[in-house]
């Protein structure tokens, strides 16, 4: 099935980045990000708990530590999030464009991008793309990642099936 064509404001790098190409390509704002998130849903908790306490009788502690890891898997899905819409072209993505050409020019492959490394057969590579392109939209349903090597990354190398 080939990629749907979607106007972007930068180059489209990978419809469908592998999850360990997403997550190399995090920045330091997608760190900030993550960080920011996994203090703010804490503090939010604590600061009405200041403004209108409940008393419980443990305590705050393991509402803070229900809400820290909940911070941290929002401020996860979040970054991911942001370094996605980089990989589809929907924000700034230069340093992703340079990282990609240089790769090229030594000879390496993009992670997620060989589907000779994969076990699956190619329908079932077909499949996984179909379940996990643009899923990143979807993460407040569920969350989907990309594991799979497949041949289906830009519009015009993909192949109908």
């Amino acid at each position: 099935m080939p990629l749907k064509q979607v106007e972007t404001p930068y180059p489209l790098i990978d419809a469908d980045p592998h999850f360990r190409r997403v997550v190399s390509n995090f920045r330091r704002s997608d760190y900030a990000t993550w960080a920011g998130a996994t203090a703010a849903f804490p503090g939010a908790i604590y600061l009405m708990e200041l403004f209108d306490p409940t008393r419980p009788k443990k305590g705050l502690s393991s509402a803070l530590r229900l809400s820290t890891f909940l911070g941290l898997t929002g401020g996860f899905l979040f970054a991911y999030q942001r370094s996605s819409f980089r990989f589809w072209g929907w924000r700034e993505n230069e340093i992703e464009q340079a990282r990609e050409k240089a790769e090229l020019a030594a000879g390496i492959k993009p992670y997620g991008t060989d589907p000779s490394q994969s076990d699956l057969t190619p329908f079932m590579q077909g499949v996984a793309h179909r379940n996990s392109v643009f899923s990143q939209l979807k993460f407040s349903v569920l969350p989907w990642f990309n594991f799979a090597n497949h041949g289906y990354h830009k519009p015009t190398e993909s192949s109908s099936e």
